[in-house]
């Protein structure tokens, strides 16, 4: 599964100046057992290629620069929750609970086909997220996707299951993702990884 470098940068302070101008606000998606929060945009003239977000009590405040759209907006807030939500996950994955995971994926989305002889994490995959050998029946997924939210792994996860039933990109291959609820929001997250690197200086997100 090819991708760009993951996004990197060094944690920005956000401030609220008199060029910030707030949004309305709305409750933010669960994710997993998180409970709701409010969502509160501001917009600032005075940015240009930033954008960074951060909790407030039980608010979470995210600043993007005032040109972008509302399109890119909501797309960001997205992008930027999720990766608020990836920090704030303790739980790091190793090797056998990717082998665990990757037994109830098969189970749960492609009817227990997919057996993959072996599942781990490597380094030396950067510009993909991950890879399948389908005649050794191997897995390997590239550590950048450690403290990504769970269900981007799983979708990773089983997009590689799926190559060891059907090696290609084909309509039958996508036909296999198409029962995994996340497909889309997985992909969404990873195209926003890859667009928040191509941003030069975008802060990680960063918690209060």
């Amino acid at each position: 599964m090819p991708a760009d470098p993951s996004a990197r940068g060094a944690g920005e302070t956000p401030l609220r100046r008199a060029a910030d101008t707030p949004r309305g606000t709305a409750a933010s998606p669960k994710s997993g057992g998180a409970r709701t929060r409010a969502v509160e945009v501001r917009r600032s003239s005075r940015r240009r290629r930033t954008v960074s977000a951060y909790r407030e009590g039980d608010r979470t405040v995210v600043l993007i620069p005032a040109r972008m759209s509302e399109a890119e907006e909501q797309r960001w807030v997205t992008v930027m929750l999720d990766k608020l939500a990836a920090q704030e996950s303790k739980r790091m994955l190793g090797d056998g609970d990717l082998a665990e995971r990757a037994g109830r994926l098969s189970g749960q989305f492609l009817g227990g086909r997919a057996h993959p002889a072996s599942v781990r994490w490597v380094t030396n995959q950067n510009t993909r997220w991950g890879s399948c050998t389908p005649a050794e029946g191997s897995i390997r997924l590239s550590h950048r996707l450690q403290g990504m939210p769970e269900y981007v792994i799983d979708y990773v996860l089983l997009h590689e299951l799926a190559h060891l039933l059907v090696p290609g990109h084909g309509p039958e291959f996508w036909q296999l993702l198409e029962s995994y609820p996340r497909t889309e929001r997985a992909r969404g997250y990873l195209e926003g990884v890859v667009a928040a690197d191509r941003l030069p200086h975008l802060p990680a997100a960063r918690r209060e």
